[in-house]
This record gives C-alpha cells, sequence and structure tokens, in this order.
C-alpha cells in the first residue's frame, strides 16, 4: 500500500472484484473483508483486499460466480 493509494467505494471495490455490492455488504456484516469506516461510509484499499483475496481467506464460489468468504 501506497500513501498515495486511492479509497475506493463499496460500488468501487465490488466492480474490482467483480462480484455485487450484495456480497460486499455481507462480508462487511461478518467482518470478513478488511474495511475501514469513515463517518457512515465504508472506505477499501484495494491493495488490502487484494492481499486478502491472494492469502486465501476468500475463494471462488462456483456455484454463486462470486468469491466467497472463509469461515476461520
Amino acid at each position: 500500500m501506497t500513501s498515495d493509494e486511492r479509497w475506493l467505494s463499496v460500488e468501487e471495490i465490488a466492480g474490482h472484484l467483480g462480484i455485487s455490492k450484495e456480497t460486499v455488504y455481507r462480508w462487511l456484516e461478518k467482518k470478513k473483508i478488511p474495511a475501514h469506516r469513515v463517518g457512515k461510509l465504508w472506505k477499501f484499499r484495494a491493495s488490502e483486499v487484494d492481499e486478502w483475496v491472494s492469502s486465501g481467506t476468500a475463494s471462488f464460489n462456483k456455484d454463486h460466480g462470486e468469491i466467497a468468504a472463509q469461515d476461520r
């Protein structure tokens, strides 16, 4: 992560991952996806989310056509 990395919205991180906003909100409820709360808004660093996906904490769910968070 660089200090000039832009913060992304729920819509932008959903687009970045190729998933629905609803999936992002489900992960937020379960505290699965790395996120930061700014007032009422959720913000994301693409590098943090990419690292989370690469680490294997998230996996692709073929049945639903989207990445699914793993329960640990």
